[in-house]
């Protein structure tokens, strides 16, 4: 990818751990993507990878372009929607975009969008082959190829990881992905639906927000301290979101290369790798109440137990809101470093002696919880970022239990259980679109369309909650232009609920026919979202019935968009909290202007919003009651048999005697 000026940087690796039996089995798959006459000069050469990195990622066939999403009308293809597929799947490897882009992760440490580079170029010779008539199949990042279908079908059906339930362990998930047979997705890598950042600086704008007003009771976060950890992939927005919410953030970041790409980018605005020097400026920051990010170029573990040492010796609480975003669903290949080693010391020790590391990220894992516990026994307040964290530090031995807790809580509350799951439960969710001409102006109009439907909304008449939300975003559409938060294609994402998005892709729909918007919208959303994922530690952590283990709603969240008009479909094992522990999907419709356009999104959007929101309903959420009877009023064609309240205790306890 020799187009970016931005430093490529390499995945970290452990080499292959697997017996060697099943290393022939690996090579074997790995070689039938090519002609016989090719394999003796290919075989010694994927092997050597095998050995060295635990996988085949075939480096040679890394393409010679400047990866990038190029205008969808430059794409050789026989159809629009074919375009804007390859426009966002080379978006996902954009080096600007990607973490490690050789490796074809686009974040989290090892979420892909293919597993080798032969299925990249193969999936893009089907791309530019296929007909409305046609839909490509993959299985785990590999094109199994283009199948007869009708035109109202997906052009595009995605399933990544889906491995039977017993054999669904991290174990044999490096068993498998080494094989080349299943592949991690993460979320938006595998479906081809991540936006760079951006996306996650608006969850953590509105989160942070949020915390102020639970915790801390204030609107303004002026002179408030956030303190986190991790600048790589998602994690590097938490930087930008704390200059957007007017606080002091301070973040930690082991890997320097990130730290710096985070401050060349802009999003970061000083760095720093002297704890002194890190304590007297965030000390400095929160007396003038600056809106400040500030990149501490070391381990989290160190600012942790710093910030307890100031506390005990001089009794001063240096921190206000506190939560963790490295990359805890992998903990042991490099998604977290130990505090009691280097950079380069841990990823030598990782791949030489993965036993020991394991121990050294567990101790570290226990002094990071223990340095928080102190904190919090003052006015500082901590949340799980969904990224795993609670639930590793509790595999290690960590003081993390709550008494009389339930298998999803911890002592410290995820996000979604205290902050964001109310706004789950009326329907309000990262809705995203990107503008495949590729033209900042079409941006523009994109967001003024927004601003203005949001607007309408509430003038109106929502009720105050809704129309909480709906203000906040308009204020980070705003913010948004302000800060110049665009990485890779051209787009934007927002909170909104099942009315807002319906109104978003009318406006957007009506403005290209019109020819104000130059070429198709991409509609899609995080997984991480009302209905599109099971989660039982993370988005489904809020539900009581019992039913946070089961995956009923993304699954039929994935089917239902399939037959309501979604252009693609995706369905993940795995994704933010880690291989195994969630099942979730998404989905990309392309806006093209035509009256089936606006058809199909009234479909899609209606139902990948009400899907969760009833589902919410029947597990106890008032909320979510709320706004499931209000869209049953407005859609003659949603039926929904409510649940009644529960029987009184002294009923249940008078049963559970008999």
């Amino acid at each position: 990818m020799p187009g970016s000026e931005l430093e490529i940087r390499t995945a970290v690796t452990t080499g292959c751990l697997f017996p060697p039996p099943d290393h022939e089995l690996a090579l074997r798959n790995a070689l039938r993507y090519f002609p016989p006459d090719t394999q003796e000069l290919l075989a010694p050469e994927f092997a050597q990878e095998l050995r060295l990195y635990g996988h085949i990622y075939m480096y040679r066939f890394c393409p010679d372009i400047e990866m990038k999403a190029y205008p969808v009308e430059r794409y050789p293809c026989r159809t629009r929607v074919a375009a804007t597929i390859m426009h966002m799947i080379m978006n996902n490897l954009d080096p600007a975009v990607a973490q490690f882009p050789q490796e074809l992760v686009t974040y989290g440490g090892n979420g892909q969008v293919f597993g080798n580079w032969a299925q990249f170029w193969l999936t893009m010779s089907y791309l530019s082959q296929m007909t409305e008539e046609q839909t490509l199949v993959m299985y785990s990042g590999h094109p199994l190829g283009l199948f007869p279908s009708s035109p109202g079908a997906p052009r595009l059906v995605i399933t990544n990881g889906m491995v039977i339930p017993n054999y669904s362990s991290r174990m044999e998930y490096e068993k498998l992905f080494a094989m080349g047979v299943t592949m991690y997705g993460q979320m938006t890598a595998g479906s081809y639906c991540y936006i760079g950042p951006q996306g996650i600086v608006h969850g953590t704008v509105l989160t942070v927000l949020n915390a102020g007003r639970r915790y801390l009771g204030v609107q303004d976060l002026a002179g408030k301290v956030f303190v986190t950890s991790g600048l790589g992939g998602m994690s590097g927005a938490q930087a930008k979101a704390a200059v957007i919410v007017g606080c002091v953030g301070v973040i930690a970041e082991v890997d320097g290369a990130a730290l710096m790409k985070r401050h060349k980018q802009g999003w970061l605005m000083e760095v720093t790798d002297s704890l002194d020097r890190c304590i007297e400026r965030l000390r400095e920051a929160r007396k003038r109440k600056e809106a400040l990010s500030l990149g501490y170029h070391g381990n989290v573990v160190d600012l942790w137990e710093r910030l307890v040492r100031e506390l005990d010796t001089t009794g001063e609480l240096l921190v206000d809101l506190g939560s963790d975003q490295t990359s805890c669903h992998n903990p042991f290949n490099g998604g977290y470093y130990p505090v009691q080693l280097g950079f380069a010391e841990a990823q030598s020790l990782m791949a030489s002696d993965p036993a020991a590391f394991r121990a050294l990220v567990q101790e570290s894992l226990r002094r990071q919880v223990s340095a928080i516990n102190r904190l919090a026994q003052e006015n500082f307040f901590f949340w799980d970022y969904g990224n795993a964290f609670l639930l590793e530090a509790q595999r290690a031995g960590a003081d993390v239990g709550k008494t009389g807790a339930n298998r999803t809580e911890f002592r410290y509350p995820s996000y979604v259980q205290h902050i964001m799951g109310d706004i789950f439960s009326q329907g309000f969710g990262p809705f995203r679109w990107v503008c495949t001409s590729g033209d900042p102006q079409d941006l523009v109009v994109t967001d003024e369309l927004a601003t203005s439907v949001l607007e309408e909304a509430i003038a109106g008449g929502v009720n105050p909650a809704v129309e909480q939300q709906y203000v906040d975003n308009i204020r980070w559409i705003r913010e948004a232009s302000r800060h110049r938060l665009v990485v890779g294609s051209q787009a934007r994402i927002l909170y909104s609920d099942q009315k807002g998005r319906v109104a978003l892709a009318m406006a957007f729909n009506q403005a290209i026919a019109r020819g104000k918007i130059k070429a198709p919208v991409v509609l899609s959303r995080d997984h991480h979202d009302v209905s599109g994922t099971d989660s039982p530690f993370r988005e489904t952590s809020n539900i009581c019935d019992g039913s946070a283990f089961c995956a009923d709603m993304a699954v039929q969240n994935f089917v239902g968009g399939a037959f309501r008009g979604a252009t693609w479909v995706a369905l993940h094992n795995g994704g933010g909290v880690g291989w195994g522990e969630v099942i979730n999907g998404g989905f990309g419709l392309v806006l093209d202007g035509t009256q089936e356009a606006e058809q199909k999104a009234k479909m899609v959007l209606s139902w990948d919003v009400s899907n969760g929101v009833a589902r919410r309903c029947w597990a106890g959420n008032p909320k979510a009651y709320e706004i499931i009877c209000q869209t049953m009023q407005e859609d003659g064609g949603l039926v929904v048999t409510l649940p009644h309240e529960a029987a009184d205790e002294r009923v249940l306890q008078r049963a559970l005697r008999l």
